[in-house]
């Protein structure tokens, strides 16, 4: 899977244009706040409907545009697919694929499979708990389009359940319907921490030999899924803390609480590991993502690198080239890092300057 042509119209900071990707290692240079992230950014949205910087599609049009249009061009093994996006102002975006409006975000998953690594991912490990559940929600909806429809009905509950909260501390008596919520969320909870249980495991193993390579056997890495409540207690745990949550206004229990655990050798790498040791747990932990995406899907997903090589020492560097040889990477920089110079000759080259892309022969 690689994507052939993007277009852009009225995005972000990026002047109008048609761009033809190479079906390999791709390299956007230039200064900072000149657009590259933009551009990333669009192709990201084509694959997952949705920005990682910002909730706020309005955000992502141009200021002096009302509206705005991407469209990528997916080569996947004997098919072509067309993703269009429109973003209008003050509007509901659309998204089409091969000219066929979808009428839920769920349905474009599985379209184009995409793996974005940024300076923020590699502060994954010491991050708080909603950057980790983030990390392992966008992964599994990538490849379980169910989880992304149990992940938006279990929100969808947790928010009636909390104004539910809110209205009981108004009328106490409102307390006996409480149990009917109760029961959706543990009902749609429990898929979702059996299917983090199943993504967490594997990624464990994957990562586990990513980081064995990576330190010469030096640090053993295990990643445990920290649930906030097992399958069998969520209920009782949610009534034990009626109280508690009228108290808040705020359900306590669930899996919107979960967190994801970090060890090398044993220890707690957030709180006991090396700036160096949390990054290469950062790095093998996407780098195992990319292999159980291949793995699941049967595609190679799309790699794009959003600066990372410059927060990485140079054997981080080249053990991160090394690894994605067979992949379609699209990175940016704002200079030529040595880990890439060997990659130039047959790379697609880009300058981005004031948002205009220019191809470098």
């Amino acid at each position: 899977m690689y994507i052939q042509k993007v277009s852009l119209t009225g995005y972000r900071n990026l002047k109008d244009t048609t761009l033809f990707l190479k079906n390999g290692v791709n390299i956007f240079y230039g200064e900072n706040a000149q657009g590259k992230t933009n551009f990333l950014e669009a192709l990201y949205l084509c694959a997952s409907g949705r920005s990682l910087r910002t909730k706020s599609d309005n955000q992502l049009i141009e200021f002096k545009s009302k509206e705005s249009h991407i469209q990528m061009l997916i080569q996947k093994q004997n098919s072509m697919n067309k993703v269009d996006i429109h973003l209008k102002r003050d509007a509901k975006k659309g998204i089409a694929v091969n000219g066929i409006p979808l009428k839920k975000l769920g349905e474009l998953f599985g379209t184009c499979h995409a793996v974005i690594f940024s300076p923020e991912d590699l502060n994954l490990v010491k991050n708080g708990p909603i950057e980790r559940r983030r990390f392992i929600d966008m992964e599994i909806c990538q490849i379980n389009a169910v989880y992304y429809y149990n992940l938006q009905k279990y929100y969808k509950i947790l928010k009636q359940r909390n104004h539910l909260l809110k209205e009981i501390q108004k009328n106490p008596l409102l307390k006996d319907t409480l149990f009917v919520w109760d029961k959706q969320l543990v009902d749609t909870g429990k898929r979702i921490i059996d299917t983090r249980n199943n993504f967490l495991s594997q990624l464990n193993k994957i990562a586990s030999e990513k980081q064995n390579t990576l330190t010469g056997g030096k640090d053993a890495l295990e990643i445990l899924y920290k649930p906030n409540s097992t399958i069998q207690l969520l209920e009782q745990k949610l009534v034990k803390n009626h109280q508690r949550d009228i108290l808040l206004g705020t359900t306590q229990s669930g899996p919107h609480k979960d967190d994801i655990l970090f060890l090398i050798n044993g220890r707690d790498v957030k709180q006991y590991g090396s700036q160096g040791q949390q990054r290469t747990t950062a790095l093998s932990a996407k780098l195992a993502e990319i292999d159980l995406i291949e793995q699941q899907t049967a595609q190679k997903p799309i790699l794009l690198l959003d600066d990372v090589l410059s927060e990485l020492d140079k054997n981080r560097q080249n053990f991160l080239m090394e690894s994605i040889g067979h992949l379609q990477t699209i990175l940016t920089c704002t200079g030529i890092e040595d880990a890439i110079k060997g990659y130039i000759k047959q790379a697609y080259l880009f300058h981005v300057e004031k948002g205009e892309i220019k191809k470098i022969k």
